[in-house]
């Protein structure tokens, strides 16, 4: 049951037909928009649904799917059905259009059934008889008309036409050519036709001059329009051949009706497929645009909705680039029914909305504007008492209205029904009103229903916080800054704030003291803690919104200090095991020239010659492995000064140090210069510089092929700090040699941990001018820009 009769237009349900309308590509859509139902039949939701869901995706991936040509050519059929009966040209090429996109679309679901099952089971009923489309699409060219090789008939009557037309034009070309000599004309008219006829213009004092038949005059009646007796003939086999064309003409689209006439109930088919894909296309479309998903079922009769948001609020607040405050609400066995309390314009009866409107939606297969992970339940009855109802006609006023609505809703609420009341009570006495509240709600509990009632009465929340199956809700609110936050809280009732509103408004304090009294001490020793709890409630919220923010914060850099410190050990004792083979290396090497020495002693028979030359060998092999631990030692004592030749880590740039600035190095290579960090160089001699070619030119540096391989954008996500640290040393010295000006760093929003890793470490770097975010529209706090010097 739907109570009542317009809880379509109460919900705003009206509105989001409308805009499935526009979304539709054809009236073939429209149908299906108008008979779009309410349903508790879970199978057929989910198949709606899923349907919904698969377009969304198509749309998404940007897959190519016919967006044209969904007419509708059931309105031809009767026509066709009549025997000896044609359709005109147009219509036919209408025909063609709808086919070729039918084609299209089983050639799409044929190629994705594994993609999109569900609406690949929709091309399973559809017949498409192939041949006809061929049999038709043959004689019509791409502007909707026969073809002049339709028939050989055709073809031999067009011809004969274009030959007398010619002719016929060639004749009044001389006509025409004399008259404007002899001024029977105007200069800049010309043949024209009237009456299917070719007739030349003349002023209306000269149309005796040349013999012929007048077939009309100008609008201003200075002009006449003359078929000179000399072309009458022609003008008639010209006519009589057009005559001919056209009962060809007839003919031949007689016999494709006749084709055509055995496959109207397959075309009524493809008439439903096109109008159902289009229909489903548009609600896909109205999804996109309120950022719709499919949720999840509920297995128990419950729902649990997260971040919901009311879509026709959604819409209008996209448009003025403003934010829609998301539900947060759910519903089960043991809380079946809340009840919201909370100031005027805090947001109540926009909740209420909400609610009612997303089930509704959801009931006629709708994609719904909540978290994907919201779960869902089905009603079989929704039944709403929103706004005022007063009827003239009926002589029922506003409070009359509401208690018929709550005597239908009584009589059939039931564990299947969903109720949503607003203003509950309200429109009598607020004595009598609150009372009679009561006891209506006492008997929906007894039902079993869930529900959603808004009030101000402090009875109802008083009762739903001390009996079962009932839970009080508030609308958060700044007292501060008296202002809503449009939040719903589930768990303690809410305040109406009438006297800090009327406070902060500044009515007379004397007033303000003189309502306390009346309402008594123990109401406003209540609403004055309601509100306190709730400003403290908000403080708690912040402070432990910073808190996990900060020990997820945490987590993170410890993992990534974590990974470091792996990293640097791992590093620690690659060194010290390539040292060890090193030295094991030397020692092995020493060792086979010593055995070589004694055996070559042996062999010579201890010649002193021998032996001195072999044991002056011996004594050089151990001074060039001191020298050479004495210079490795001296290399790296050895601090780089302005004019040393030094080589870039890592890279084969080699260049003269021009001068030092702190941490950083002026790197001259040919006509380049760059900042290097001094930790990032070595030294080495001048011939290797000159090896390079580096002394009058920078060849070894291609800067054609480092600047075709050079990307401004360096995508960091998923790296370690360890690794990052590298790799945005390497790609800014680069980026200095080639001289960008501008930079993107692309790490990701997170919790900011590579963000602040990657700005900390560029923070060094003098030749940076500025950090800061991306444009919010272009990544926003998930990219970081670069301006260089």
């Amino acid at each position: 049951m739907l109570y009542p009769k317009n809880l379509e237009s109460k919900l705003g349900f009206d509105k989001i037909r409308l805009s499935l309308q526009e979304a539709c590509e054809s009236n073939l859509g429209h149908e299906f928009v108008h008979k779009i139902k309410f349903s508790s039949d879970r199978n057929l939701i989910d198949k709606w649904l899923s349907q919904t869901d698969e377009f969304v995706r198509i749309i998404e991936s940007g897959d190519l799917f016919p967006n044209s040509n969904y007419i509708d050519i059931s309105t031809y059929f009767n026509k066709a059905r009549v025997e000896n009966s044609h359709l005109a040209e147009e219509e036919f090429f209408d025909i063609v259009l709808t086919l070729k996109t039918l084609n299209r679309c089983l050639d799409f679901f044929r190629e994705k059934h594994e993609d999109y099952p569900v609406l690949s089971e929709l091309t399973h009923p559809v017949y498409f008889n192939e041949n006809l489309l061929w049999s038709i699409d043959k004689v019509f060219d791409e502007r909707g008309k026969l073809k002049d090789n339709a028939s050989d008939k055709l073809y031999q009557l067009r011809k004969a036409i274009a030959s007398q037309r010619q002719r016929l034009r060639g004749s009044l070309d001389r006509i025409i050519s004399h008259a404007k000599k002899e001024g029977y004309t105007p200069d800049d008219l010309s043949i024209t036709i009237r009456n299917g006829r070719m007739v030349i213009p003349l002023y209306v004092e000269h149309k005796r001059r040349i013999k012929g038949l007048v077939h009309g005059e100008s609008a201003t009646g200075q002009t006449v329009y003359l078929e000179p007796n000399e072309v009458f003939e022609i003008n008639n086999e010209v006519q009589e051949l057009e005559y001919a064309e056209q009962r060809e003409v007839v003919r031949i689209l007689t016999e494709l009706t006749d084709l055509l006439r055995p496959e109207i109930e397959s075309l009524q088919g493809i008439m439903k497929f096109l109008g159902l894909i289009d229909f489903i296309r548009a609600k896909a479309r109205y999804a996109l645009s309120i950022e719709a998903c499919k949720p999840q079922w509920s297995e128990m009769r419950s729902f649990d909705w997260l971040k919901a948001r009311h879509p026709l609020l959604l819409q209008k607040h996209k448009e003025l680039n403003k934010p829609v405050v998301p539900l947060t609400i759910g519903l089960n066995g043991e809380e079946r029914i809340v009840i919201i309390s909370g100031p005027n314009a805090g947001g109540k009866s926009v909740c209420l909305k909400t609610v009612g409107l997303l089930q509704y939606m959801f009931q006629c297969g709708l994609l719904v504007s909540v978290d994907e992970s919201s779960t869902f339940t089905l009603f079989r009855d929704l039944f709403i008492d929103i706004g005022d109802e007063q009827s003239i006609e009926n002589d029922l006023s506003t409070y009359s209205s509401h208690l018929i609505n709550m005597k239908n809703l009584l009589s059939h609420v039931n564990k299947k029904s969903l109720f949503l009341i607003d203003e509950f009570g309200t429109g009598t006495e607020p004595q009598y009103g609150g009372a009679i509240a009561e006891a209506i709600l006492m008997e929906l509990n007894a039902a079993k229903g869930m529900g959603v009632i808004t009030t101000h009465y402090g009875n109802l929340k008083d009762y739903a916080d001390k009996n079962a199956g009932l839970a009080n809700g508030a609308m958060r609110y700044d007292i501060g800054n008296l202002q809503p936050l449009y939040e719903l809280e589930v768990g303690k009732p809410g305040s109406s704030f009438a006297l800090e509103i009327a406070t902060k408004i500044g009515l007379p304090k004397s007033t303000i003291e003189q309502a306390k009294r009346r309402v008594g001490v123990k109401q406003v020793s209540v609403d004055k803690m309601l509100g306190e709890l709730q400003s403290q409630k908000q403080a708690v919220d912040k402070a432990a919104d910073r808190l996990k923010s900060r020990e997820v914060e945490l987590e993170e850099l410890t993992a990534q200090y974590r990974d470091l410190k792996t990293h640097l050990e791992k590093q620690e004792r690659k060194v010290l095991n390539a040292a060890k083979k090193e030295a094991q290396s030397i020692i092995s090497n020493a060792n086979k020239e010593v055995e070589k020495a004694i055996r070559v002693i042996k062999e010579k028979e201890a010649d002193k010659r021998v032996v001195k030359a072999q044991r002056e060998k011996l004594d050089d092999l151990k001074s060039k492995h001191q020298v050479k631990e004495a210079l490795a030692k001296a290399a790296d004592n050895v601090a780089i000064e302005v004019g040393d030749y030094v080589m870039v880590k890592g890279q084969e740039t080699v260049g003269q140090v021009a001068a030092i600035k702190g941490k950083d190095a002026e790197l001259k290579m040919g006509a380049l210069t760059s900042f290097v960090k001094l930790n990032r160089l070595e030294k080495v001699n001048r011939k290797a510089y000159k090896k390079q070619g580096q002394n009058q030119s920078f060849s070894s540096f291609d800067y054609t092929a480092k600047r075709a391989g050079f990307s401004a954008k360096l995508d960091i996500r998923g790296k370690r700090a360890e690794e990052v640290i590298s790799i945005l040393d390497q790609w800014l010295d680069e980026a200095i040699l080639l001289d960008e000006k501008e930079l993107q760093i692309l790490h990701g929003k997170g919790n900011g941990v590579l963000r602040q890793v990657a700005r900390n470490h560029l923070s060094s770097f003098k030749q940076i001018s500025s950090l800061k975010d991306e444009h919010v529209d272009r990544g926003g706090a998930g990219i970081t820009v670069v301006r260089l010097k």
